[in-house]
């Protein structure tokens, strides 16, 4: 009696383990889906565009929008391309809207062409999707993206500090690793 109620609990308690990694393998792979649409929709966006940078987390259900961008529109636009995702239950909008300014935006076309145009980095103008993105918030300018090397890196931040009216660089670009 003893033993076949040791067997049931045993049994019970392994089948509840399965069924936790299970649902666990279940739910990861939910979350890559769910992943892989919201940077779908997000690159869709019909006017998302280099001066706007748009990044998110995924856990569960919720999705958090952060970064900036330059339209009001783009933030709305942005949180109501992926509400209608399967297994999207929230999503908590706190990206930010930059304050319009004229000069503000004479640095970020100073910007684009200083980076975009110079020669060894032209490769990366090719595309719809532009690899860097340019924030200019009150003169500030933050890169976020991605680069191939470091001296691509390096070569963005020096050209992006020679643009007359930019109080600070900060270059969060990446290394894309091979």
């Amino acid at each position: 009696m003893k033993l076949r109620l040791l067997v049931a609990v045993v049994s019970l308690f392994s089948v509840m383990a399965w069924t936790a990694v299970a649902q666990n393998a279940t739910s990861n792979k939910s979350e890559d889906r769910i992943v892989r649409e919201v940077r779908h929709e997000l690159l869709m966006l019909p006017y998302f565009g280099v001066f706007d940078n748009i990044a998110y987390k995924v856990q569960g259900g919720t999705v958090t929008l952060l970064g900036q961008v330059v339209r009001p529109s783009l933030k709305s636009d942005a949180e109501n391309a992926i509400k209608h995702i399967e297994g999207v239950d929230r999503v908590d909008n706190q990206i930010e809207v930059l304050p319009p300014s004229s000069q503000d935006d004479a640095i970020r076309i100073a910007l684009f062409r200083a980076i975009y145009q110079y020669p060894s980095l032209q490769k990366y103008e090719m595309g719809v999707q532009k690899p860097i993105r340019i924030i200019v918030k009150n003169g500030r300018v933050t890169l976020e993206g991605v680069v191939d090397s470091q001296a691509d890196k390096d070569l963005v931040g020096i050209r992006a500090k020679s643009v007359p009216g930019t109080f600070e660089v900060t270059n969060n670009l990446h290394v894309q690793q091979p």
